[in-house]
């Protein structure tokens, strides 16, 4: 018998508790920082730092990427009901669990980590951010769920990133209509949009049955109509015009008709899209919006795009998706 033996047996014992336990610590590790990334989070190599078309895939419901340079689409970004990125930051809009809604928007950085979260009441509808991604706004339903219906209710609310400053409701902004300040307590904004200074925004305000496009100044704190009959605007990327959705029909089905409003003189031209679109138009550069359809027999909802100049005709970008948000 090899008198060395015990001592061989007790080091391969010792050896073999070390690597369990070096390997229980590495599993532990493991699993703490799987448990630390918050549910519904992005994962670590899907970013905004890659141009091209995100979307919210409506298979997982997170948001994906079409690359600008082709090839298959990127997965792994965020758990998002709404979706829209610009400069530095992007904002996904959540429905937490229970009754009554509510909404939890969460601000994201370029690397889709969570800068801060806003939780208030209502179904998540709209979410903007401007150019510089400094300033943001989302709205929820508060009552409803369809522009269509009459009765709904919206809460809009602002964020400046720079100062920090949070309006959970904007409708107590000053409110010029017709050149007289208005009141009225069934006022709602929504769709907001921003232009490249960081201060001037546009939104829809509806009031007395009527809706109209107001113009914003976010260091004055004040808002005034430009005219009626436009909702959900979207602004070009050179800040000159203004897509909307504009009711052209009382049928409840098919109501609203996408149209390219020019900020210089307030004409307006309907886009080659001929189907209702209840959606909130994204430029994909200045020549091109997109936009969200549902889909058809239960099928989940598409992405199409079309000429901004009202030539050309519909075409389909990305199926089983919205939400669309290009970045460059």
């Amino acid at each position: 018998m090899n008198p060395r033996a015990p001592q061989l047996r007790r080091l391969a014992l010792v050896v073999l508790a070390v690597l369990l336990l070096g390997g229980g610590s590495l599993g532990y590790v493991l699993h703490a920082r799987h448990r630390d990334r918050p549910a519904g989070a992005a994962d670590g190599s899907f970013t905004l730092d890659e141009p091209g078309l995100y979307y919210r895939d409506s298979a997982t419901g997170r948001v994906a990427r079409h690359s600008a340079t082709g090839g298959p689409p990127a997965t792994g970004g965020p758990a998002c009901e709404r979706f829209y990125a610009a400069g530095e930051h992007a904002l996904c809009l959540r429905g937490l669990p229970g009754i009554p809604a509510r909404t939890q928007a969460l601000v994201l950085d370029r690397h889709l980590r969570e800068v801060k979260r806003v939780t208030v009441p209502g179904i998540p509808n709209r979410a903007r951010v401007s150019a510089s991604g400094n300033v943001l706004s989302w709205t929820a339903f508060a009552i409803g769920d369809s522009y269509a219906t009459t009765g709904f209710s919206t809460r809009t609310s602002l964020l400046d990133l720079r100062t920090g400053y949070l309006i959970k409701s904007m409708e107590e902004i000053p409110l010029t209509i017709d050149g007289t300040r208005y009141h009225a307590p069934d006022v709602n904004y929504w769709g907001v949009t921003f232009a490249r200074d960081d201060n001037r925004f546009y939104a829809t305000v509806s009031t007395k049955g009527r809706t109209h496009l107001v113009e914003g100044d976010l260091h004055d704190w004040s808002a005034k109509a430009l005219r009626e009959n436009v909702e959900c605007p979207s602004l070009s990327p050179d800040n000159t015009r203004i897509a909307f959705k504009k009711k052209v029909s009382e049928d409840p089905s098919a109501p609203w008709r996408l149209y390219v409003l020019d900020l210089a003189d307030l004409r307006e031209h309907p886009l080659a899209e001929t189907r209702s679109v209840d959606d909130q138009a994204a430029w994909l550069d200045d020549d091109t919006v997109a936009y969200a359809l549902p889909g058809r027999e239960g099928r989940a909802g598409d992405i199409w795009s079309v000429p901004a100049d009202g030539t050309g005709e519909p075409r389909l970008r990305i199926a089983g998706a919205s939400s669309p948000a290009a970045t460059n």
